[in-house]
């Protein structure tokens, strides 16, 4: 029988609201990182005048992941005793799905990427650059969102280009085509870690992959899973306080402890001093969604926008 899924508490989940993503070095144990290798295999060595994309094919045909349809129940997309399987079944991974998008998921579509070093591009030509800065869900105008799951199985350096992101971008739609000019923003974060990492992420995060500059391939799992029920409520809903915290603003002497309302209204690096506001005011509307507190607010925002003495 499974353990229990270890649900994430409020701060957990305001870090999520406010970044778009939460992130756990080496949580999976080796021996499933391990196996998921086995099961992906490697890709082949560089022959002259094969295409990296030739490669890749070669790659993923051999590779042990099933092909799934999407609306299939995730507890159903992969076999009991794979890889995969035993990585969504760890109680940390199973308690931060249930906490972002509730219990039975559905299965949107999964893709295993794999960075090429510049020795296949040398030998079958094309250019190694990186990947462009996008959004996966520009089209999606919804209050929820997806859950995408980033598997890191083996250690990430560097040098290796691992996957780069921009926290707090997750609630500002976009156009991908003009997004995608910009390679470099203020406090993006570079994806260097430990085997066995996972990064959770909003949908709508902005992100991209880096160019790999180092001699092996760099493989990276992402599974996009929908929520089957309104995503209110449920996380370890015990470590929310009855009450939201007042604090004062702008005028301010002494430190204030960690709450769920001063994490929402911390700037993320690229805010600007005035419109960065109206991301404070988007985590707030994101908050009352996942709460289903249509009253909540943090520093007086909403409230002072919904003040009926303005109308």
């Amino acid at each position: 029988m499974s353990e229990q899924p270890v649900l994430l508490d409020s701060l957990q989940m305001a870090r999520f609201a406010a970044r778009g993503f939460l992130r756990f070095d080496a949580a999976v144990p080796e021996e499933i990182n391990r196996q998921f290798l086995d099961e992906v295999g490697e890709a082949a060595a560089p022959q002259p005048g094969r295409k990296v994309l030739g490669a890749f094919g070669e790659l993923l045909a051999r590779a042990q992941i099933p092909e799934v349809a999407p609306g299939a129940a995730l507890s159903a997309a992969y076999p009991q005793g794979s890889a995969v399987r035993r990585l969504l079944d760890l109680p940390l991974v199973k308690g931060a799905i249930q906490s972002l998008v509730g219990p039975d998921p559905v299965f949107d579509h999964h893709f295993l990427h794999v960075t090429f070093p510049p020795a296949y591009y040398e030998a079958g030509g094309g250019e190694n650059v990186s990947q462009h800065t996008h959004q996966d869900s520009t089209i999606d105008p919804s209050q929820g969102f997806d859950l995408q799951v980033m598997y890191y199985p083996h250690k990430v350096t560097r040098e290796m280009g691992g996957t780069r992101f921009i926290p707090g971008t997750h609630l500002r739609k976009v156009s991908e085509v003009a997004l995608g000019r910009y390679q470099n923003i203020r406090g993006q974060q570079h994806m260097v870690c430990e085997a066995g990492t996972l990064l959770f992420l909003h949908n709508g995060l902005w992100h991209g992959g880096g160019v790999n500059l180092a001699d092996r391939t760099r493989t990276m799992f992402k599974i996009r899973m929908n929520p089957s029920l309104p995503q209110v409520r449920q996380w370890d809903m015990a470590t929310l306080p009855a009450e939201p915290a007042a604090r004062p603003i702008f005028y301010v002497k002494t430190a204030q402890p960690e709450t769920v309302e001063s994490i929402l209204m911390t700037p993320e690096p690229w805010f600007e001093q005035d419109t960065g506001r109206l991301e404070f005011v988007n985590r707030i509307k994101l908050w009352r969604h996942l709460s289903g507190d249509r009253r909540f607010d943090a520093d007086h925002w909403l409230t002072r926008l919904e003040n009926p003495a303005r109308a």
